[in-house]
């Protein structure tokens, strides 16, 4: 069955506001069905979680739901999903519970394509720790990422790469980043913020000991999940409350979960889940269908775009990458990213400029840290607003 933009708009009441949306790197629109699953978790009965009321029984099963849906999404176990408030402060909790285990002398490997929560959080806890910080370049003409080899040793205990760009949109070989970092002994962390919104998934083939990503960049909720093995954070002793609970993946949840985004997490993976109807009858394959399909919507679109922007007198793409998302970082030869985003703006096509917290990347792209105009695709994107953009771009330019 082909995949039904149409419908698939139908769903998401913020477009009805008539804005061309092209910032969903930054956080996607949200479907009735996510927003229906928050505001009825926020008025049926809730309290903490347990088995005696019913108000924690529904809670229970909230979280229950969302760790076996996030694990479906993710070809995790659900045993090792855990919840937080946002990527960035699940990876700061991760990263002061690792740097425990590490001794000076040793190593981490950090990545200047990465988000900076993939990169301030770890060279924060080497430093603390003594720990020497071992830096993979990136190739500001193709963008893709250095060989990891070069930056291994026996020494080295963690290596944390993205797995893709949330600037340019490159996808680096995780697999094979993995495989070195593993022959090494070091752990594998990937930011799958970006990636997860639009491929499909699979920490274990990846070779992921460790997996973060945002619902928010996949039509959910506010919150940040982490991926692991369960007997991976059976090794860990996190920072906790002495009466919160010490078993995994519990002990890494500092306080009562939001139980209504976790809600919303569960209908937001439900709702990938139907976006290629037809396809299999278990969640997990419907996922990777539905992933499939939007793959092959969005291609072509980012095709269109970058064939004609190339056209466009004083106009560069940035995102070159053989293989990546749909993710294009422009820039202009002789006018401010920051105009763009403004007169984009005022004809309600949203395309912001910025270097979007992916700091040391615009900087080595020239791009200092004010970054520039990128414009990201989502299953929601259509035509027309392909249209829009491409229209809205050429005057912008012709001014």
């Amino acid at each position: 069955m082909s995949y039904d933009v149409a419908a698939v708009r139908s769903r998401f009441p913020a477009l009805r506001a008539g804005i061309a949306h092209f910032d969903g790197p930054g956080g996607s629109q949200v479907p009735d069905a996510v927003a229906g699953a928050v505001a009825a978790t926020m008025t049926s009965p809730l309290a903490n979680r347990g088995a005696v009321t019913p108000g924690e029984r529904a809670a229970d099963a909230i979280v229950l739901g969302a760790r076996a849906a996030m694990a479906d999404l993710l070809g995790a176990d659900p045993r090792g999903v855990v919840f937080g408030r946002s990527m960035t402060a699940v990876t700061f909790d991760l990263a002061r519970t690792l740097a425990a285990t590490w001794s000076p002398g040793d190593e981490i490997v950090v990545t200047r394509l990465d988000h900076d929560a993939n990169i301030r959080p770890w060279v924060l806890a080497a430093e603390a720790a003594g720990v020497t910080v071992r830096w993979l370049d990136f190739d500001p003409e193709t963008t893709e990422l250095d060989d990891v080899s070069a930056v291994l040793s026996g020494r080295t205990r963690l290596v944390a790469v993205t797995g893709a760009s949330n600037l340019v949109g490159t996808r680096p070989p995780i697999e094979r980043i993995a495989a070195a970092a593993h022959d090494a002994g070091a752990l594998v962390m990937v930011d799958g913020v970006h990636l997860t919104a639009h491929a499909p998934v699979d920490v274990a083939a990846l070779g992921a000991d460790l997996y973060a990503c945002s619902p928010y960049k996949f039509l959910g909720p506010h919150c940040g999940v982490l991926a692991a093995s369960p007997e991976l954070l059976e090794t860990l002793r996190p920072a906790k409350l002495a009466p919160s609970s010490d078993a995994v993946p519990e002990r890494f949840e500092l306080g009562t979960l939001p139980y209504e985004l976790l809600a919303g997490t569960t209908a937001a993976v439900d709702f990938l889940a139907g976006l290629a109807p037809g396809g299999a009858a278990d969640r997990r394959g419907a996922i990777r269908a539905s992933m499939a399909a939007v793959h092959a919507h969005e291609e072509p679109l980012r095709e269109r775009i970058e064939k004609e922007l190339a056209e466009l007198p004083g106009v560069r793409v940035r995102s070159r990458a053989a293989r990546r998302t749909p993710t294009l970082l422009v820039t202009f030869d002789d006018r401010d990213p920051a105009e763009a985003y403004r007169f984009l703006a005022e004809r309600r096509i949203s395309a912001p400029a910025s270097s979007f917290y992916a700091l040391e990347a615009s900087r080595r792209l020239g791009l200092g840290d004010t970054g520039s105009l990128r414009i990201g695709l989502a299953p929601y994107t259509d035509d027309a607003d392909v249209d829009r953009l491409l229209e809205g771009l050429a005057a912008f330019v012709g001014r």
